[in-house]
């Protein structure tokens, strides 16, 4: 249902005309804006869903004769410009709600016309946990995760089904920016501020007096800062999020679902002419969010923002010293590993990770051996052997420190591993089980050592993850720490910490997890195989679980 009233906002011109020298001012014809017309189509509409389908979506297109833009003003406080007329507005407010909505037609000269109608939608989507996490319940400061490798970076924004850049649309795959990578311009001066004031959101962005643009979409070159006064509070609005991520076989491990629309165009420190923000994965102190480029829906621009400025002194988190043994391998008997602490997956492909080697339990793969357990991943035919130990069933454990000795293997494509799984992951799939991977290594980057977290909307491409580059990984044995505890996971090599999180009760580690020990080939992380690999072990003196 909608009621339409129209009025027509007069203008008056005072022209006063002043020779000076050969100066000589033309205007042009000021036509005001006549005949408007504003449609609207709300979105999932049946004749048992009156209202919509829950998304609080409806289709607005506005006409006029002499109009050169459009400007649509909404009652809950919001407003957008529309060129063409045509725009798209999800109404956040649960339940069945009427909103008056006043569309008005600009012509040349700033002459206007104007129509207001109501309309009638129903919306059942809401996020309060987002909402507390992005306002801390009250107002929660925000800043460019400049110190996180890939806190901005771009990406493809097509379907899953795409042959080209399909399984690659969730991350940022065309480019991540490398820590600090942006200190010589304007980006990081941003702070953003979410606020709420009774049932309503505000977005406030301190941006210093410049803002950081994208080069397509002002300049016509690289990107740049220029000049921008920003002031006032904006208001914010959450909406569903119909993204192609969200239509993704795993789309629950890689997006929240939630789309953070900011009024008057409102936008997060990197101006790409957008204003509404799909949210893929929020904590409270860590936000991820993707956003289509202006005048460009192949591209995704993504986002992270962390609660510690850059420049503060950060105290870690405090964690538990754990010094109490409880399962340990030191690899002192020859032979097979020891069946009462480890088993094995057997088989081929990877389990999802498109890898090119077939675990066995062969003593060619694995074996102990001099004091020391050896994964060997070998060429065999035209494929590839290795073996992949686990201590499910026989040990799992929450929290601990954990200590692993060990010499990696080299060669272009081989991916050892020392990670841990959550133990409930055949009934609360992955990534929402929850991984945590101590080491990672590949042999196409020697030397970079890498410590990731998968949990829902940070897994895969968009993992939690950070590196270290250290000295001799394949020739000498180094120590692979982690300390796991209620309030942090911190990851060491030799005693050195290159990776912290803050452990809550958001993310999916605080339940028992299993150990896994292996050696891959190729596959999304290990990449191509040296076509003149033939074999190369992991050699492990001891594991260690403190708790």
């Amino acid at each position: 249902m909608k009621k339409l009233t129209i009025s027509i906002l007069s203008v008056f011109a005072l022209l006063l005309m002043v020779n000076c020298q050969d100066d000589n001012l033309a205007f042009g014809v000021l036509n005001t804006p006549t005949d408007l017309k504003v449609t609207t189509e709300i979105v999932g509409k049946t004749a048992a869903l009156p209202n919509g389908d829950g998304s609080g979506k409806i289709k607005f297109t506005s006409t006029a004769k002499n109009a050169i833009s459009y400007k649509y003003i909404f009652s809950d406080g919001t407003s957008k410009n529309a060129p063409s007329g045509i725009i798209e507005n999800s109404f956040a407010t649960p339940g069945v709600n009427t909103y008056t909505v006043t569309v008005i037609a600009s012509g040349a000269g700033g002459v206007a016309t104007n129509v207001t109608l109501e309309v009638t939608v129903f919306s059942d989507f809401k996020d309060e946990a987002a909402v507390q996490f992005l306002t801390g319940g009250s107002s929660r400061k925000w800043y460019w995760a400049q110190k996180e490798p890939g806190h901005l970076g771009v990406g493809p924004n097509v379907a899953w089904s795409d042959p080209t850049f399909g399984v690659k649309n969730y991350y940022p795959d065309f480019y991540s920016a490398a820590a600090d990578e942006k200190s010589a311009t304007c980006l990081y001066n941003s702070v953003i501020t979410f606020s709420k004031e009774g049932q309503q959101m505000k977005f406030t962005l301190d941006n210093k007096g410049q803002t950081y643009y994208n080069g397509a979409v002002k300049g016509g070159g690289d990107d740049a800062c220029y000049p921008l006064t920003i002031t006032g509070a904006k208001i914010v609005t959450l909406s569903k999020s119909d993204s192609f991520i969200t239509k993704n076989p795993g789309s629950s491990t890689q997006t929240r679902g939630t789309v953070l629309n900011i009024a008057d165009g409102g936008f997060m420190g990197y101006f790409v002419g957008t204003s509404s923000y799909e949210i893929l994965s929020i904590t409270d102190n860590r936000m991820v969010v993707r956003v289509i480029q202006s005048g460009n829906p192949f591209l995704a621009w993504y986002h992270t923002f962390t609660t510690t400025p850059a420049g503060a002194v950060i105290t870690p988190p405090v964690v538990t010293n754990y010094t109490d043994l409880k399962f340990s391998d030191e690899f002192n008997t020859d032979g097979a590993p020891d069946p009462t602490k480890w088993g094995y997956d057997l088989g081929a492909g990877g389990w999802g990770n498109a890898e090119a080697q077939t675990y066995t339990s062969a003593a060619d793969n694995v074996i102990v051996q001099g004091g020391n357990l050896k994964i060997t991943a070998k060429k065999s035919g035209t494929g590839y052997t290795s073996a992949r130990l686990k201590t499910e069933n026989k040990y799992e454990f929450t929290y601990g420190k954990i200590e692993v000795r060990a010499k990696l293997p080299i060669g272009g494509g081989t991916w050892p591993a020392i990670w841990s799984l959550g133990q409930d992951y055949a009934t609360n799939s992955w990534p929402k089980c929850g991984e945590i991977d101590f080491m990672e290594h590949r042999g196409n980057d020697q030397n970079v050592i890498h410590g990731t977290l998968h949990y829902p909307g940070n897994s895969g491409g968009n993992a939690n993850t950070a590196k270290t580059t250290i000295a001799n990984a394949a020739s000498e044995f180094h120590i692979y720490k982690t300390i796991w505890s209620p309030t942090a996971i911190q990851f060491y090599v030799d005693d050195k910490l290159f990776h912290s999180f803050v452990n809550s009760s958001s993310v999916p580690f605080n339940s028992d997890f299993f150990l896994i020990l292996n050696v891959a080939m190729g596959g999304s992380f290990g990449g191509a195989i040296d076509p003149a690999f033939s074999q190369s072990s992991m050699e492990i003196d001891y594991v260690r679980i403190y708790q």
